[in-house]
């Protein structure tokens, strides 16, 4: 019962982000973008700023460290489904281009699917039991969901990084900041991922794509200027 609310929240998100796409399908690329983008001049603006009070003014912020630490965790979640979209994650092909098209797209189906089912398997193992695998029966310990849920029931705060003593004494809230509110990104990356993948399966039976991986855009930018190269 613990993980319902969590699990419906992750549903809810894919079903929205679905009817977004269709809506704003150029907005959302946008707000993917952005948010990566957004991600990494944090990382890179933290971290410079950090640099220039360690070694100029010999100070600087002590949660540093584990915040960056926290950001590239979000940035690496949150693309990994944004990879899917774009078809940049990088993959070994040199075998299955030899297939004819059926094989091909059988295997290529397959590793959709298997991308699929590794998020899957990420977000909540216990399922697994109903093929006949052992697998532990302490929520807390069957993935994502189970794990994020257990910090947030626990309320335990991250090492270095605490609230401003300002939200400290206007909201009441502990010193440290809450882990669950660091890794709130593990589930919704791993549920972004998973929805990702069905829809790369799906694209590929369609026939709209060929893999789940990246293409061969070199191959393809000189095949498309194969005249100018020439001249």
């Amino acid at each position: 019962m613990a993980l319902l609310m969590p699990a419906f929240l992750l549903v809810l998100l894919v079903v929205l982000l679905f009817f977004a796409e269709r809506r704003w399908p150029a907005g959302v690329d946008r707000f993917e973008e952005n948010v990566l983008a957004a991600l990494l001049a944090i990382i890179t603006l933290v971290s410079f700023v950090q640099v220039v009070m360690r070694y100029g003014f010999n100070t600087g912020w002590s949660g540093a460290l584990e915040f960056t630490r926290i950001m590239f965790a979000w940035m690496i979640l949150f693309g990994m489904g944004f990879g899917i979209k774009r078809s940049v994650h990088l993959g070994v092909d040199a075998f299955i281009r030899m297939l004819p098209p059926g094989p091909f797209r059988v295997v290529a189906l397959f590793g959709a699917f298997a991308t699929f089912l590794y998020a899957f398997l990420l977000l909540y193992a216990a399922w697994l039991s109903i093929i006949g695998i052992n697998v532990s029966t302490n929520w807390r310990q069957t993935g994502a969901i189970g794990y994020w849920t257990f910090m947030f029931q626990q309320g335990t705060g991250l090492d270095d990084l605490r609230y401003p003593e300002v939200l400290q004494n206007l909201f009441g809230l502990q010193e440290r900041v809450h882990r669950w509110l660091a890794y709130v990104m593990l589930p919704i990356g791993l549920a972004l991922l998973a929805y990702r993948s069905l829809e790369a399966m799906l694209a590929i039976w369609r026939g709209q794509r060929e893999l789940v991986i990246a293409g061969h855009e070199a191959e393809e930018l000189v095949a498309e200027n194969k005249d100018i190269l020439k001249d």
